[in-house]
């Protein structure tokens, strides 16, 4: 796409002057209807939208100052692991707060898998007053790490409001194109992203750096042996601390309930110990399930269902508050 747009300016500025005036009032449609295809095949577009649309400019920079950059390690993972989005964190621009969301196998169903999609969003409207509209040009770059420069993507304008909170690319770069190395794109699994976002002002730079870790091989076990069940109270109770990858963890047990299930049943959680020293940044994939077995082997055992929690340092605890109902477990 970029080589037709290239070819298509050229030969207009070559032929332009050489053509008479209604040869260039058609050199200049034919254009324009290339331009159009080209964007309608690109950006995210909706012709029945009241917004419109406009094209779409494609360029080459040096150097460049984005309000936001992202670094992501092990791109491929997000694919292999089957996470189909990930929101980055949010960066300031015009006084609104934004982010990125990167569909690493797409955002369409009819051709899911062959392209990357990269959209901009508003990150935080709860502040807004009613009926809220904002006005932006915007660019999403992508890093060539052989060339040492930014292949950028500037939309001319576009309307975020409570009904349209992002704008963007579902079909920004094609898997195909972005798995060959010598096009510089993705180099050793590493992708480099971009933002610019233009509403009044600019604002500082925001940059972040993601690694993604494979997940153990095997499910890892700890067990936890309660003496004296019948007679622990209200408080809640902690297991031994336990490592699995670098991380420490501990099971949280209320005996006779949490919260809205007291007296009920009884509350269990997986806690991660390390979060509390967790920047703001840092994020860590959980899947868990927690299990309760009797005094024998063949006795039953009731499980929780699979659970999955990011735990970050907001979020260090998570689990059931109903794992068994006290009338159950005796």
């Amino acid at each position: 796409m970029k080589k037709l747009m290239v070819v298509s300016s050229v030969g207009l500025c070559i032929g332009y002057f050489l053509l008479g005036n209604s040869q260039k009032r058609k050199l200049i449609a034919a254009k324009k209807q290339v331009l159009k295809w080209i964007w309608c095949n690109s950006i995210d577009y909706d012709q029945d939208s009241s917004d419109g649309g406009e094209e779409f400019t494609a360029e080459t920079r040096q150097h460049i100052s984005p309000h936001f950059l992202t670094k992501i390690e092990s791109f491929s993972l997000l694919s292999e692991y089957g996470i189909e989005k990930y929101e980055t964190r949010v960066f300031e621009s015009g006084d609104y707060k934004w982010r990125l969301i990167i569909y690493p196998d797409g955002n369409e169903s009819q051709d899911k898998g062959n392209h990357v999609s990269v959209y901009l969003a508003m990150a935080d409207t709860s502040s807004l007053p009613v009926d809220w509209e904002i006005d932006a040009i915007f660019t999403i770059f992508l890093y060539n790490q052989i060339s040492d420069k930014y292949l950028g993507y500037r939309v001319n304008w576009r309307r975020f409001n409570e009904t349209q909170t992002k704008w963007g690319f579902p079909k920004l770069i094609c898997k195909k194109k972005l798995r060959d190395q010598s096009n510089g794109y993705l180099v050793h699994d590493i992708l480099v992203l971009g933002a610019e976002v233009f509403v009044c002002k600019r604002q500082q730079r925001v940059t972040e750096s993601i690694t993604l870790h494979r997940p153990t091989k095997s499910p890892q076990k700890r067990e936890w042996k309660i003496e004296g069940f019948s007679k622990l109270g209200n408080d809640p109770w902690f297991s031994e601390e336990f490592t699995i990858r670098s991380f420490d963890w501990k099971i949280m047990l209320y005996p006779n309930g949490y919260r809205s299930s007291k007296g009920r049943a009884m509350s269990v959680f997986l806690s991660c110990d390390s979060a509390k020293n967790f920047d703001d940044l840092t994020q860590v994939k959980v899947w868990f399930n927690v299990s309760i077995k009797g005094r024998s082997d063949s006795d039953a055992c009731h499980n929780t269902e699979k659970l999955t929690e990011w735990f970050t340092s907001s979020t260090g605890t998570w689990g059931q508050l109903e794992f068994i109902t006290l009338d159950d477990l005796q």
